[in-house]
């Protein structure tokens, strides 16, 4: 999964400033709950996965470290699953805003120092923020807006760092084949810099000055959303 909410998250949470002990909590094990839950198992963490559907839970029992059937939005049913012992807990409820509310503000009234929310809509996401959910998250608007990106054709990968600021991957423009990169004059043109180069039939690697690109060569630009959306347009 490489959209930045993904990123985000997992960067969040592997991250120094958290000391994480025991199990990760993943409420919700829909598909985005479930694709974060057993990507952090793969990374070697600890996950807890909890859904309130029998079938899910039993569907999840070999793919995480533990998981169990509750319903979350109580502060009795979290302390039965040892829920105030966590670190970090992410809300992955995708239907039903009153649930995703309840479960957020009753983790926090437990303490959980890390608590991960997905919000439907920005009112949802407010909310959230009130109830005292430390991120927040909108995973199905960033996806859209990633994929708005690449249904043209223009963008073969696209990944915003922040609201502005963002990476895309393309192939080689006419413009820059044949000629070293750094006689190319790309970042005073378009503000834009070519961060790797994927060479026909071979791997990513750093871009240099010297880097000279071939017609079949896949390129890395980074640059403020603006300018790399001038730059990957500029032919049409």
């Amino acid at each position: 999964m490489s959209d930045k909410t993904f990123h985000n998250m997992l960067t969040g949470l592997t991250s120094d400033r958290i000391q994480h002990e025991g199990e990760i909590i993943v409420i919700g094990l829909g598909r985005f709950g479930s694709s974060l839950a057993e990507t952090l198992v793969e990374l070697g963490y600890e996950v807890l996965g909890v859904d309130s559907n029998e079938d899910i839970v039993q569907n999840h029992a070999d793919m995480l470290t533990h998981v169990v059937q509750a319903d979350t939005t109580t502060l009795r049913a979290l302390r039965q699953i040892g829920a105030a012992d966590a670190v970090t807990a992410v809300v992955c409820i995708g239907t039903g805003i009153e649930a995703s509310v309840l479960t957020t503000s009753a983790l926090v009234d437990l303490g959980i120092k890390n608590v991960w929310a997905k919000a439907i809509t920005e009112s949802h996401g407010r909310i959230l923020q009130r109830v005292g959910a430390h991120h927040v998250v909108f995973p199905e608007a960033e996806m859209g807006t990633r994929v708005a990106h690449l249904v043209t054709g223009q963008m073969l990968e696209f990944l915003a760092l922040d609201e502005n600021f963002v990476i895309a991957e393309l192939i080689a423009p006419a413009e820059l084949i044949g000629m070293p990169l750094g006689e190319s004059d790309l970042r005073a043109k378009y503000k834009v810099t070519v961060v790797c180069v994927k060479p026909d039939q071979s791997q990513f690697t750093y871009a240099g000055r010297d880097t000279v690109l071939g017609p079949s060569d896949l390129i890395v630009i980074a640059g403020h959303r603006a300018d790399v959306e001038r730059f990957t347009d500029r032919g049409r």
